[in-house]
Order: C-alpha cells, then sequence, then structure tokens
C-alpha cells in the first residue's frame, strides 16, 4: 500500500509507518494531519488487481518541527577578485504516516 502525496510543491511516495521530512507546516507536535493523495495503491487479496485510487485521503501525525541540514552557497567571478559565501538551513516538518484510507 503506498500514496503520493504533494506538500510544499514537491511530490511525495509515502508508505504507513513512514516518516516523512517536508517543508514547514504550521501545525503542533502530535497534530494530526490528512492530505489529498494524488495516486494510491491499496493491497488485494492472491489473484486479485490492486485497488487504487485518485481521492484517497492519507493521515499524518507531526512527530517534531525543525531545521534541515547546512547548505552552503558559494558565487565566485574568475579573475574579478569577487567571492560570497552565504549558509542556508532551511524549516522542515517531520511527519509520520499513519494510514491511508480510500472513499
Amino acid at each position: 500500500m503506498y500514496a503520493i502525496i504533494e506538500t510544499g510543491g514537491r511530490q511525495f511516495w509515502v508508505v504507513p509507518g513512514e516518516t516523512v521530512k517536508v517543508e514547514k507546516l504550521e501545525a503542533d507536535k502530535g497534530q494530526s494531519l490528512t492530505f489529498n493523495a494524488l495516486w494510491a495503491v491499496g493491497d488485494a487479496p492472491e489473484g486479485q488487481e490492486p485497488a487504487y485510487s485518485r481521492q484517497a485521503k492519507v493521515s499524518a501525525t507531526v512527530v517534531r518541527q525543525g531545521r534541515g541540514p547546512k547548505i552552503i552557497v558559494f558565487k565566485k567571478r574568475t579573475k574579478k577578485a569577487y567571492k560570497k559565501t552565504r549558509g542556508h538551513r532551511q524549516w522542515l516538518t517531520e511527519i509520520k504516516i499513519d494510514g491511508i484510507s480510500f472513499n
């Protein structure tokens, strides 16, 4: 069973029980969230086609808010004595996928 969700302008392939780091969401630790699935596939008994849906819902719980790794942005122009170094750390929300429900 898996689903593809979209949040923060990116798409994520998620499986129940998995933890995913997504772009910062305005939610508190322990709060439940629901995402609309772009595509979802469910388990099927032996010999049958798996169930799939584009209207599935993915439920998740916020594990923690934090920041990602530091990314160094370095710019240089050759032969010009121009160098610029900047750092950036993106705010992230870690969510745990609780389940996928088909409508």
